[in-house]
C-alpha cells in the first residue's frame, strides 16, 4: 500500500466526520465550457512517477491519473470496477482468473493496448528491484520464486490466450485479487516510459510544480473533463493559503493554514485505512527475544503516549466489514514489564537501543515518551534523526532497533496491513521472518468469507503478541477542496480519488481575502 508522508499537525480543535456518499453515478455530465486547468498543492518533493517504484500517496494520486490498469476503484465504494478489462471469469476451483480487454484499448501515442502489453508489465515489475509492491504477486503460481530468481518466466502463472485475453493462475483461491490489480504498481505501462495509458499524459516536470494533460487516445476519453492538471509543489504554508483563498489552487493535500481557510466547510479530516506505528528490526541480540520487545511495551503508558493522537488505536489494522475485534497491545503494566525482562534473562541489567526517526518535533516528542517510559525498567533509548525526504531509504541500511512509520493500505483488506511483516515480502523493510506468521497467512488463503477474515485477525494478534509494532494512531487524511463547485472528488478510507472524475461545475465566487490574510 501507500506511505503515507508524515505533516504537521494543526493545533486545532477538529471534528473527525467519516462521510458516506448516496450511490450515484460517478460519470455525471459536465459542462465543458466551465473546464480549465485544475491545480492541485502538495509538499512532496520530487514524487516518483514509475508505477513500479513509488509508494508516497501523493505519487500514487498522480500515477493513477497517467496509468491505468485491468481494474481501478469507484472513488465512492473502494469496489473495483473494471478499467481496460471488459470482463472476467473465475475457474470453479477459484484459482484461475480470465480476463478479457475492452476493445479499442490504446496508449498514448495511439499504440494498441494488447494482453502481452498487461503480462509485459507485470512481468517487468517482478523483475524491478526494490519495487514494494511487487510481492502482492506472491499469490500467483511461480511469481514469488521468479521475482527471487530461482523459477523461469515461462512457469508463472500468467498465460496471453490471444491479443485480448490473458488468464492468471494463482496458487490459492484470492477473492481480493481484482483490488489488488487496481493498485498502481499493476498498471499496464509502455517500453517507452513518455508513454501512458491513463486518462493523463505528463507534459512537464519541474522542480516546482508537475503538469499534465487530458490524453485524447484514452478509451474514456470522452467522460475525461478537466484539460490539464497542475500540481504545485510547495511548502510555504502562508503561501498556499493565500493561493487556495484566491482560487488559485483548487485541492490542497497538505501544508496550509488550516484556521485561515475562508471557507471551514471545504476542510476534510478523514479517517483512513491507515496506522502510525513503531516498528521494531530484530535481526540483533537482544532485541530478537519477543519477551523482551513486550517487556518495552507493557511499559508503555499508552494514555500518555498517544495523547496527541486523533484516532487512538491499540491494534494495527484498520478493522474492516466483519473482521473480528482482537486484543491488541498490552495494557500499562510496569510489574508485568520487569517480569518479562525477567523471564527473557535480563533482570538487574541496563540495556540500550537506538530508534531511527525522521527529522519532525512530532516524531521527537513520540520518541522521547519512549525514551521516559523504558528509562523506568532501565532501557535506554538512543534517538538518532535524519531529513524526511531521506527516511525511507535510510531505514534498510540504518544500524537501529526501532523505526517510525506510517502506512495506508492500498486497498481495503488486512493482507494490505500483514503483509508488511511476511517474511518474503517485499514490502517487510523489518527483517523480521516468522514461520508461524506467516503460516497465519497461508492458511487464511484457503479460506473465504468470516473464516478467512478471523485467521488473518489471529495472524494480526499473534504480530502483536511477538512485541513487533508499537501502534501510534490511526491515519487522518487531509485534503481542502470546494466540493460545492468541484464535482466528482469524495471522501474515503483510502484517500483515494480519481483525476479522471474530477469536473468543475460552475465557477466559484470568493469572499474577501484581504481580513484574513
Amino acid at each position: 500500500m501507500i506511505l503515507a508522508k508524515k505533516t504537521r499537525w494543526i493545533s486545532i480543535f477538529i471534528f473527525l466526520v467519516v462521510s458516506f456518499c448516496c450511490c450515484q453515478s460517478v460519470f455525471s455530465q459536465f459542462v465543458p465550457e466551465n473546464q480549465r486547468e485544475f491545480v492541485i498543492s502538495t509538499s512532496h518533493i520530487s514524487p516518483d512517477l514509475n508505477p513500479h517504484t513509488a509508494s508516497y500517496n501523493t505519487e500514487i494520486q498522480i500515477i493513477n491519473g497517467l496509468y491505468e490498469g485491468l481494474f481501478s476503484y469507484d472513488p465512492i465504494t473502494l469496489q473495483a470496477i473494471p478499467a481496460i478489462c471488459e470482463s472476467y471469469k473465475l475457474s470453479r476451483d477459484k484459482k484461475t482468473w480470465t480476463f478479457v480487454l475492452k476493445e479499442n484499448i490504446c496508449f498514448s501515442d495511439g499504440t494498441k493496448i494488447a494482453a502481452q502489453n498487461v503480462k509485459d508489465s507485470w512481468i517487468k515489475l517482478l523483475q524491478t528491484k526494490d519495487a514494494p509492491f511487487a510481492s502482492l504477486f506472491d499469490i500467483v503460481q511461480g511469481s514469488s520464486d521468479f521475482r527471487q530468481g530461482k523459477l523461469p518466466l515461462e512457469e508463472v502463472g500468467i498465460k496471453v490466450k490471444d491479443e485480448k485475453t490473458i488468464s492468471v493462475k494463482l496458487t490459492n483461491p484470492a477473492e481480493h485479487f481484482p483490488n489488488i490489480l487496481c493498485t498502481a504498481a499493476f498498471s499496464v505501462t509502455n517500453e517507452n516510459p513518455s508513454v501512458y495509458s491513463g486518462a493523463f499524459v505528463l507534459k512537464e516536470y519541474t522542480d516546482n510544480y508537475i503538469r499534465l494533460e487530458k490524453n485524447p487516445k484514452y478509451w474514456d476519453e470522452k467522460n475525461v473533463a478537466l484539460p490539464s492538471i497542475k500540481i504545485l509543489i510547495s511548502q510555504n504554508e502562508e503561501e498556499n493559503t493565500f493561493l487556495y483563498n484566491t482560487g488559485k489552487i483548487d485541492w490542497a493535500t497538505d501544508m496550509l493554514t488550516i484556521n485561515k481557510i475562508l471557507k471551514p466547510q471545504s476542510i476534510f479530516l478523514t479517517t483512513q485505512f491507515g496506522t502510525e506505528y513503531f516498528f521494531f528490526k530484530p535481526l540483533e541480540e537482544p532485541w530478537n527475544n519477543p519477551k523482551l520487545r513486550m517487556a518495552l511495551l507493557s511499559a508503555i503508558p499508552w494514555n500518555e503516549f498517544q495523547s496527541k493522537s486523533l484516532v487512538k488505536t491499540t491494534s494495527f489494522i484498520v478493522p474492516v466489514s466483519d473482521y473480528p475485534q482482537i486484543f491488541g497491545v498490552p495494557e500499562y503494566d510496569l510489574d508485568a514489564a520487569f517480569e518479562l525482562k525477567k523471564e527473557a534473562g535480563f533482570e538487574n541489567q541496563k540495556l540500550s537501543l537506538i530508534c531511527a526517526i525522521q527529522d519532525s518535533d512530532y516524531s521527537l516528542e513520540l520518541a522521547k515518551k519512549l525514551k521516559d517510559a523504558w528509562a523506568k525498567i532501565d532501557v535506554e533509548l538512543i534517538i538518532q534523526k535524519t531529513p524526511t525526504d531521506r527516511y525511507l531509504k535510510s531505514i534498510p541500511g540504518w544500524n537501529a532497533q526501532i523505526f517510525t512509520y506510517s502506512w495506508v493500505g492500498d486497498f481495503a483488506d488486512p493482507v494490505a496491513f500483514l503483509e508488511l511483516f511476511r517474511g518474503d515480502s517485499s514490502l517487510n523493510v523489518s527483517g523480521w521472518k516468522d514461520t508461524q506468521f506467516d503460516n497465519f497467512l497461508s492458511e487464511a488463503s484457503q479460506l473465504s468469507g468470516e473464516e478467512r477474515l478471523q485467521k488473518l485477525s489471529e495472524a494480526e494478534q499473534y504480530l502483536l503478541d511477538q512485541g513487533m509494532i508499537i501502534p501510534i494512531s490511526h491515519s487522518v487524511s487531509f485534503n481542502v477542496i470546494d466540493t460545492e463547485y468541484i464535482k466528482g472528488w469524495y471522501e474515503n478510507p483510502l484517500n483515494y480519488h480519481p483525476l479522471k472524475y474530477i469536473y468543475l461545475e460552475k465557477e466559484k465566487i470568493f469572499p474577501n481575502v484581504v481580513m484574513a490574510n
